[in-house]
């Protein structure tokens, strides 16, 4: 019997999924963050790595030691905008995830101490800036995304100046009992691989288009965090009682790990 795994479908999950094509045990859709996370939902899969905010919409679980995330600036979440920051009064939103569009309005709401208008769109910079002043673009859009005229602010490294911690964007996640501990042990594998194998990652990525190698290993080795230790667990517990304040989540999840007795 496979597990069927849903996964983004961004060059930060490469590493976590190196080799679990080939794994019979496995069965793995992609998708953008925010249908990964219906698709958990819906009992449509078994395992998501799902954006770290959907982990409070159900009773699930998290496979431990693996993580999106960062540690400062993760140059795949980022706040577009004209003009100066403090005259943001309209926002376009990628909705492709819910926790990316939680951490901006924290962020905004931080800064500006109010709250701008949100429209969701689609992840087309032109477009969004055509209609709000500001805009939320995540993944790859995001990451190769070279505008002129507007300043980028990275959210990722808006949360560690804010904070002080890490910021944790996606995990496993599935509900209890759905993963077995050779399940685990074989995710975690498959991480450990892909982190050794970084830059042939880098170099056979082409979804944006070929010639990118360095910039995607400057990426994977520079600005995405893979683990989910300590630390990142205190950054996804700020991040969810930030997140409740605001209205955003209905709780305050506590972290359950596949495991755990």
């Amino acid at each position: 019997m496979t597990l069927r795994l849903g996964v983004v479908s961004y060059l930060n999950v490469e590493p976590i999924i190196r080799g679990l094509v080939e794994d019979p045990r496995f069965e793995i859709t992609r998708d953008v963050p925010s249908r990964v996370a219906q698709m958990l939902h819906a009992g449509e899969v078994d395992l998501g790595m799902i954006p770290s905010i959907e982990y409070a919409a159900g009773d699930y679980a998290i496979v431990p030691g693996i993580a999106i995330g960062s540690r400062g600036a993760v140059r795949s979440v980022v706040l577009f905008h004209r003009g100066r920051f403090e005259d943001i009064r309209r926002v376009a939103l990628d909705t492709s995830s819910r926790t990316s569009v939680s951490l901006s309005k924290i962020v905004l709401r931080e800064r500006l101490g109010r709250d701008p208008e949100f429209v969701a769109m689609g992840p087309r910079l032109p477009e969004m800036m055509e209609a709000a002043d500001a805009a939320l673009v995540i993944g790859d859009p995001a990451l190769y995304a070279a505008p002129e005229g507007l300043t980028r602010v990275d959210l990722g490294e808006a949360w560690v100046a804010l904070t002080g911690r890490p910021f944790v964007f996606a995990f496993w996640a599935g509900r209890p009992g759905a993963v077995s501990v050779d399940d685990v042990t074989r995710l975690q594998a498959a991480l450990a691989r892909g982190r050794s194998e970084i830059s042939q990652i880098a170099a056979s990525y082409n979804a944006q288009g070929p010639g990118r190698a360095r910039e995607n290993e400057s990426y994977l080795r520079d600005n995405i965090a893979f683990g989910l230790g300590p630390e990142e667990q205190a950054g996804l517990d700020e991040f969810y009682r930030r997140a409740h304040a605001l209205g955003l989540i209905g709780r305050v999840p506590e972290l359950r790990f596949y495991g755990d007795r």
